[in-house]
């Protein structure tokens, strides 16, 4: 997500010559925040973070307003309430924004069949087989936004360019709800004057190290020779700065995305060293990533725990399977069994993760015998029950919390 704040928003204001830009990103304007705003209109135009409240939480998301304060994603919560102390925190809802994004996806999916989503909130669109039935390429974005906001309430932001790595940036410029067209003649006129940080895959380290080299400007890292840049950077990162900085960007926009780990992971509110509590929160992530294994008609073959401890300290450890699974309470045994090999038992927790790897087609490396059936047959059931009345409905009884004694 965008720590973009508006305030340096750039767009088209007269038409321009969008003769082959071709490439389309389209990003969802403060996507988590804006859908919790559909249902809390009373909140628009103050500022509004997504995120939990506890010690340690994190920002999940921000609006313009509260981005605007110096707040943005994955910040500490309690260093964003210190700088937006005026803030309302709402706590997120991951299906909600699921659901909205499936969506947003069929309306790219209408415009053309060539849709490479990115994340949950954006994607590229090749819109060039597409300017027969729906027009030129800006036309194309406009008609995006238009049926994006009616259909469904929230924004986005489009940039429209030659290359992938042009258009992501114009999107960037063109926040919040806007739309700007780099014509492909234009290109190295547009990039040239940005930030060096505006460089796909220029971080923090690496900005750094390019200012020290004096390089403070896209213009100047595409004007410094390559063999400059391959001393300092390394051949692969100094030949992908190099060709962005001149505009050259080969990738063609690709539907296969290919899923290469599932999984989630949890910060406890406090250091624990509950044994159960800790298995109840693997059992939660081994039934969640069972599910979408099976929503994705994909299984895995590996399992992997991570914990980090209250030092900081981070250890993983992974169980390879005889066959692959989707079967939740699988993946759960052998996380316990890579917990039991770490001894970590006893041991304050921080953070526990468990993720699956090894992904391929359900039925692929599956035998004959399965010896998951009977779990498999209840889980396909809890799918079912959870299609019709809402995840969460039916679970397991572990995961139940105990009644308070009187």
């Amino acid at each position: 997500m965008s720590k973009q704040d508006g305030r340096s928003r750039q767009v088209n204001t007269t038409p321009v010559d969008d003769t082959g830009a071709t490439i389309l990103h389209v990003d969802m304007d403060a996507f988590f925040a804006s859908v919790e705003l559909l249902s809390r209109p009373e909140l628009r135009g103050t500022p509004v973070i997504v995120g939990g409240i506890g010690p340690r939480s994190v920002v999940s998301a921000a609006n313009y307003e509260a981005r605007r304060y110096g707040v943005n994603s994955a910040m500490p919560m309690s260093l964003a309430l210190r700088r937006c102390p005026n803030a309302t925190v709402l706590p997120g809802s991951y299906d909600l924004y699921a659901k909205y994004s499936r969506q947003v996806l069929a309306i790219f999916e209408d415009a053309t069949p060539l849709v490479e989503p990115l994340s949950i909130d954006e994607a590229f669109l090749d819109v060039a087989g597409a300017r027969r039935v729906h027009g030129s390429p800006s036309e194309i974005a406009q008609m995006i936004r238009r049926r994006v906001e009616a259909e469904t309430g929230l924004t986005c932001s489009v940039g429209v360019a030659g290359t992938k790595y042009v258009a992501k940036v114009a999107s960037s410029r063109a926040k919040p709800d806007g739309m700007l067209v780099v014509p492909v003649a234009e290109t190295l006129a547009f990039l040239r004057p940005l930030a060096v940080g505006a460089l796909w895959g220029v971080g923090p380290t690496t900005e750094q190290t390019l200012r020290r080299l004096g390089l403070s400007t896209v213009g100047d890292v595409a004007d410094t020779p390559f063999d400059v840049l391959r001393s300092t950077l390394g051949d692969a990162l100094a030949a992908k700065l190099h060709s962005l900085a001149n505009g050259i960007d080969p990738r063609s926009v690709s539907t296969q995305r290919e899923e290469k780990s599932i999984g989630r992971e949890v910060t406890f509110s406090y250091d624990v060293t509950d044994e159960s509590e800790i298995r109840r929160a693997m059992l939660r992530q081994a039934d969640d990533a069972a599910a979408r294994l099976r929503a994705a008609g994909l299984v895995a073959r590996t399992v992997v725990l991570k914990l980090r401890y209250t030092d900081f300290s981070t250890v993983t450890k992974s169980r390879t399977l005889a066959e692959p699974t989707d079967v939740g309470r699988r993946i759960y045994e052998e996380a316990i069994a890579a917990w039991d090999a770490l001894g970590a038992a006893g041991k304050r927790i921080r953070l526990i993760g468990v993720r699956v790897e090894q992904l391929g087609e359900s039925g692929s490396g599956l035998s004959l015998w399965d010896p998951d059936e009977d779990w498999r047959d209840a889980e396909t059931t809890i799918d079912e029950v959870a299609a019709r009345f809402g995840k969460g409905s039916i679970r397991p009884a572990a995961l139940l919390r105990p009644k308070k004694q009187p």
